[in-house]
């Protein structure tokens, strides 16, 4: 599972870095001043590459929309079994991270209430334990559940996938604040206390799990396995930061003008 969901931050990387490694305002120092190249010692790229740059966030740009779109959703398929509840807060946690909303999870592999075999009825019902983990942690995200029987073997065809008869998620209500909408908000607190706050929803997440660090104009969040570097706007990049907290699963990372970067009021 959370090799999947980590996919799902593979086109903002890979822009990310096409940003860095060829950002589009060297292609225009370098129309303007053909001879700065030489000027400065340092070889242009040349423009083949700038070419190439274009082409790849052109076709970046339609799987950015999708993934961006406050109407993407994720649906999530799990194995009721030990640590499954704890597997899905994290998932959701990680989903939280990259702005996107879980809808509903699917609990796979079901086996049959009744079986004559009695270890298999055993296995039944320890299934039917972890499943009401699942569905209690479900109710805190909002997100549906819905099941898929177990069919003694893999799926081979579109005929097995007919048998699976994958049953409709049970509605949940959505939980008030969780969306696709940027969920970064900057909160100007320096008239009183002399900061900013940046803010990000993490439902789910641990103390454990966060880790976060400041690079030069980025700040990197780690969230158990997933992470994701994010630019600091404008005004963050001439701050300090002072602290971070966690609490009722909100990440608060707390940020200081840097006097020697920030403009004197007069």
């Amino acid at each position: 599972m959370h090799q999947a969901l980590a996919a799902l931050a593979l086109p903002e990387q890979f822009d990310r870095y096409l940003n860095r490694l060829l950002p589009a305002e060297r292609q225009a120092a370098r129309a303007l001043h053909p001879l700065l190249a030489g000027l400065v010692g340092v070889p242009a790229p040349p423009q083949a590459l700038y070419a190439a740059a274009e082409r790849a966030r052109s076709a970046l740009a339609g799987t950015l929309a999708v993934v961006r779109s406050p109407a993407t959703t994720v649906r999530l398929v799990v194995e009721p079994g030990p640590g499954a509840a704890d597997e899905l807060r994290l998932a959701r946690a990680g989903l939280a991270l990259f702005g996107h909303r879980l809808e509903s999870v699917t609990a796979n592999r079901l086996l049959p209430a009744a079986s004559p075999d009695p270890w298999l009825a055993a296995l039944a019902d320890r299934q039917r334990e972890h499943l009401e983990e699942l569905r209690g942690a479900c109710a805190e995200t909002g997100a549906g559940i819905g099941g898929a029987p177990h069919l003694g073997r893999v799926p081979r065809d579109t005929d097995d996938l007919a048998l699976l008869g994958v049953a409709p998620p049970e509605p949940a209500g959505a939980v008030p604040g969780e969306g696709r909408a940027d969920p970064w908000t900057v909160e100007d607190r320096l008239a009183g206390d002399g900061v900013m706050l940046w803010r990000l929803p993490l439902p789910g997440v641990r103390r454990s799990d966060l880790d976060l660090v400041r690079r030069e104009d980025e700040l990197v969040v780690d969230v158990g396995p997933f992470r994701r570097i994010l630019p600091l706007p404008a005004a963050l990049r001439r701050c300090t930061v002072e602290g971070a907290s966690l609490r009722d699963g909100e990440l608060c990372v707390r940020f200081a003008p840097d006097p020697g970067l920030w403009p004197r009021r007069t």
